[in-house]
């Protein structure tokens, strides 16, 4: 199938959100996963969508559904591959699909090297300053409940960091 080449073809697209943790578990784990949703594109096409929107499916801790990502270059092993999404990805464009992916750029999980790095750097360097951290935290909430605000352990002594709220 012929996708468009107009640069402004999502104006009028069809895009299906596809949450790969509960859309479809092709290994029977109870997980959804990349394989599951490849085996189901046709299906999709069959609704008369463009596109397919998924949601993040990056290596992450999953402490917040994968927006929490500690690497933005593979896949969480509970979805599958690189393999996978090349396959995945292949399929659609051979059935017409684009793809888009939901891509978490302002914050990273604590279990990102960047953020790992900036714990042992030493305030005021170009490592600290891609998070925020603060001696005395505001009375900011979580919309998840409590604080959103954590203290994290240094070398230095602690220092409190904004949570991903």
């Amino acid at each position: 199938m012929m996708r468009s080449a107009d640069p402004l073809w999502y104006k009028d697209a069809v895009f299906y959100q596809l949450h790969v943790k509960s859309f479809a578990d092709s290994n029977g784990d109870g997980i959804g996963d990349l394989n599951g949703i490849t085996d189901r594109l046709a299906a999709l096409v069959s609704l008369g969508i463009d596109a397919i929107w998924l949601s993040p499916f990056y290596r992450s801790p999953q402490a917040d559904a994968g927006y929490d990502v500690s690497d933005y270059c593979d896949v969480d092993p509970l979805f599958g591959s690189l393999a996978d999404f090349d396959r995945l990805l292949a399929r659609a464009h051979d059935l017409g699909l684009r793809v888009i992916i939901d891509l978490v750029p302002n914050h990273t999980s604590s279990g990102h090297p960047w953020f790992e790095e900036a714990l042992t750097s030493a305030a005021g360097s170009p490592q600290r300053h891609r998070y925020l951290f603060r001696d005395e935290p505001t009375d900011w909430q979580s919309v998840f409940g409590g604080s959103a605000w954590t203290q994290v352990p240094e070398a230095r002594g602690p220092a409190n960091i904004c949570a991903t709220a």
